[in-house]
This record gives C-alpha cells, sequence and structure tokens, in this order.
C-alpha cells in the first residue's frame, strides 16, 4: 500500500499548537478608556444606578487589576533542536497590532511551555520565538524557490483547535501577489495550495515529499470562512530570511532604492514606446534617496535588477526589501528608448521618514504615521499627526496614553511621521505633547524614561 506515513513520522513531532494572551490592567468597576477619559478630559465614571463615581464620595483610589485576554490559537514549526520556532505574526499579536504579553506552546508530547518572542514581522507574517529546551525534533528546511506547480505538498498544523492534523495537495500556484492579505505595506509572494487550510493551520508546516520545510501555512481565500482548495504559505525562503535578521539584530533590515513605481499596462508602454508590459515604470523619485543619486527620473522604465529581469512592481518591490541595506546593486533600464544601467547603494527602508510602518519607539508602545489607511481603521479626521495603535498593559506609559490617540507635536515640533516623533521626544526629561483624542486636542505633560541599561531619574509615583 502506497504511503507517505515513514515520511511523515519525524516530521509531525516538530510541529507544535500556539496560543497567545494579552494582559489588561483595568481599574474595578471601569475600563481604561473610562479612566483616561475621567483623569483628563474631567468626565467621571458613572457608579452602578447613577451613583456618583467612589471619589466623590471620598472613597480611596481604586487599584488596578489584571486581566487576561486570549488573542488567538494556531501552529508553529520547530525548525532547530534548540527550539528556536516559526509561526505567524497574527497568531502571536493583539486584534490592535501589538505583540501579545504571553505565549504558549503545546509540544507534541503534551507538555506546555511558553515562548520568548524573538521579534516579529508583520509585513511578511512572520514571527520568531523560542523555548527554553534542547534535542527537540525539527524540520529541515528546503529553498521554495525550486517548487513547481504540481509539486505534492503537505499541510500539518492544529487547524479549528481538533488536534494536529496532516492534509495533502499539490502546489497550485507560485509567487502569488497583490491579495490584500498582509495589507498596503505587506510583502506577498505566496504558495498557493490546494491543500486543506482552515483556522488554526497558520504558523504550521507546509511540507514536501522529502518532508522539507518549504512553506508557512498562513492564509486562505474563503466566502464561506473554511477551505475550499485555495490556501497560501510564506514560502521557507522568506521566512528563513526573516527568521536570520530577527536572530541577528532583532529587526528586519530592509533595502530601500526611493522611487515610487507602478505597473506598465499595455496603453502605458505604447505612450512611452515600449514594446512589452513587462517592467516596472518609475512615477517619481524621493528627494535625497540613493535612486535620485543614481540619476534614476521619472519616466525611466527598470527592466532588471542584478541581471534579473523584473516583470512587475510588486516583484521589485519584493525584490529589493529582501536586501540588506548597504547592499550595491545594479538596474537596468530604458530612457527614452535608450537602454541603460545604474549602479546604486540601497539605502534602509527604517530611515524612511514618510514610512507608514508600525514602530516601538517608547517602552510599549506602537506607533504608526497617519496615512489613508489609518485615518480609514481609526475614523480620524485629519491625515496629520502619528497614531498610537498599541500600548502594551505593562508599559510605563499605559496610564498617560491611550490606542487611537494622535500625536501632533512633541515639544512644539510637528510630527508627521514616525521618525519625527522619535527624534522630538527628549528621554530622561518631561515632554510636552499636543495630542487629539476622541475629537478633543489636548496638551500632555509625559516623562519619558532613560533607555534600558541607563540610570534613570526617580519619579514620583502618582
Amino acid at each position: 500500500m502506497a504511503s507517505y506515513a515513514d515520511m511523515l513520522d519525524p516530521v509531525r513531532p516538530a510541529v507544535v499548537s500556539v496560543t497567545s494572551e494579552s494582559i489588561v490592567e483595568t481599574l474595578r468597576g471601569g475600563s481604561p478608556a473610562e479612566e483616561f477619559l475621567r483623569r483628563f478630559f474631567g468626565e467621571p465614571m458613572p457608579g452602578p444606578r447613577g451613583q456618583q463615581p467612589p471619589e466623590s464620595r471620598g472613597a480611596p483610589n481604586q487599584e488596578p487589576e489584571e486581566r487576561r485576554v486570549p488573542n488567538g490559537l494556531g501552529s508553529g514549526v520547530i525548525v532547530s533542536p534548540d527550539g528556536y520556532i516559526l509561526t505567524n505574526n497574527h497568531v502571536v499579536s493583539t486584534s490592535r497590532g501589538g505583540a501579545a504579553d504571553r505565549i504558549m506552546v503545546q509540544l507534541n508530547d503534551l507538555r506546555e511551555v511558553e515562548a520568548e518572542l524573538i521579534g516579529r514581522d508583520e509585513r511578511t507574517d512572520i514571527a520568531l520565538l523560542k523555548i527554553d529546551e534542547t534535542h527537540l525534533p525539527y524540520v529541515r528546511m528546503a529553498d521554495s524557490e525550486n517548487l513547481r506547480v504540481g509539486d505534492l505538498v503537505f499541510a500539518i498544523g492544529n487547524p479549528l483547535g481538533v488536534g494536529q492534523t496532516t492534509t495533502m495537495g499539490i502546489v497550485s500556484a507560485t509567487g502569488r501577489t497583490n491579495l490584500g492579505i498582509l495589507g498596503a505595506d505587506g510583502y506577498e509572494s505566496f504558495i498557493q495550495t490546494d491543500a486543506a487550510i482552515n483556522r488554526g493551520n497558520s504558523g504550521g508546516a507546509l511540507v514536501d515529499a522529502e518532508g522539507r520545510l518549504v512553506g508557512i501555512n498562513s492564509a486562505i481565500i474563503s466566502p464561506i470562512g473554511a477551505n475550499i482548495g485555495i490556501g497560501f504559505a510564506i514560502p521557507s525562503r522568506i521566512a528563513k530570511q526573516v527568521a536570520d535578521s530577527l536572530v541577528e539584530t532583532g529587526s528586519v533590515q530592509r533595502g530601500y532604492v526611493g522611487v515610487s513605481i507602478g505597473d506598465l499596462s499595455p496603453d502605458l508602454a505604447a505612450a512611452f514606446d515600449f514594446d512589452s508590459t513587462r517592467g516596472v515604470l518609475v512615477q517619481g523619485v524621493q528627494e535625497g534617496s540613493p535612486a535620485e543619486a543614481a540619476d534614476l527620473r521619472r519616466g525611466d522604465i527598470i527592466t532588471a535588477l542584478n541581471g534579473r529581469p523584473v516583470k512587475n512592481a510588486s516583484e521589485l518591490r519584493f525584490e529589493v526589501a529582501g536586501m540588506r541595506p548597504g547592499t550595491e546593486v545594479t538596474l537596468a533600464f530604458v530612457r527614452e528608448g535608450k537602454q541603460m544601467a545604474a549602479e546604486l547603494t540601497l539605502g534602509s527602508l527604517d530611515d524612511v521618514g514618510g514610512t507608514g510602518t508600525a514602530r516601538e519607539v517608547l517602552e510599549g508602545v506602537t506607533l504608526r504615521r497617519v496615512d489613508e489607511e489609518m485615518q480609514q481603521a481609526w475614523n480620524l479626521s485629519e491625515q496629520v499627526g502619528v497614531v498610537i495603535t498599541d500600548i502594551n498593559a505593562r508599559s510605563p506609559y499605559s496610564g498617560a496614553l491611550q490606542p487611537g490617540m494622535v500625536i501632533l507635536e512633541v515639544n512644539g515640533v510637528t510630527v508627521n511621521s514616525v521618525s519625527d516623533f522619535s527624534d522630538a521626544i527628549r528621554t530622561g526629561a518631561i515632554n510636552r505633547l499636543w495630542v487629539s483624542y476622541r475629537g478633543t486636542s489636548v496638551y500632555l505633560a509625559l516623562r519619558v524614561r532613560e533607555p534600558a541599561g541607563t540610570p534613570e531619574t526617580p519619579t514620583p509615583r502618582r
């Protein structure tokens, strides 16, 4: 009888269940939002049956209490014998996009251990965990670039919490982009498979017929919210790049050229007297960028990166982001019918002031530039400033700041990007913030602690 059991036997113990939860601090009888309104906007918290709040009756201040809120259930893949585990970012994140406070991993022998979050990357939906165990079963990684449509693959995970499950299918397509699964800032190049993937499979393994990891199961497209044979996995090559960067630097460093780009439609190609729609149209060059230094211009059509043809804007963006800042590259392009080339050194995407990427600048506080996406997501009246998208309950600033608050100025300096905020904030000092929250604008005084490892001036508790 034909069977893949012998191949799967050593692989299955390396696929684990992952659960995460957040710790939410509240005052007994009130939510954090109510407490914020009471303290900064003079709105008292209503008591039961319309009674006055305790403060007005001379009651002692209420003590905060912690609540554990489950975030999600998913899967993970052990990729080294000393306990490194790949999973999805969304499995270990809060509903607001911040990192979960506690992550638990259930091993194949049913032991539960707490995991350390080494790092996460929302742009690829990859997170790397570490557990304090040794001699663990693990899955060897293969290069996903060698996958072909029709290759046999197996999806292993914990769908719907029923327990570890293995399904079989083929690679239906590779390099799927522009699906919108990871949002406008995401880097998509998915493996599509008809191996059944359902909720809870996220972060699990997609392995080939030799039992090697070729992808991390991530998402499905379905009108009914369940498997219909269109599942997507993050290629192992991307997962390995992200994991290596997280281990080495604690973050994901991405290259940056500094051009606004678009695809070539047949009409645009004809308008530029270009005989193909395979290429990338430069629609703008950012001031001070590597592209400007290399004399790239609006209207240039990029045809290759380091000698490798690029067919569209998504592919070029993806390839550049996979390179480290400081990498020297060669771009081939066509300008007014002439073949040309430019050599440039990639900058860092993190250094771009206008980026909308969420970043944690203050301890436990995640900020993002207010763009059209954030304006709609948070129902903001204007597209200015930086918005607080998440605050860890253990952050020293959780009492003064709130998710959804827009910071417009710091110490009199207008902030229109996360980099602006980082440059304007003063550590070890009291900062003056002009903020907007729920239609009201006020000044806040915020004492910002010195970075970890720096002696800190004690401040009185409130």
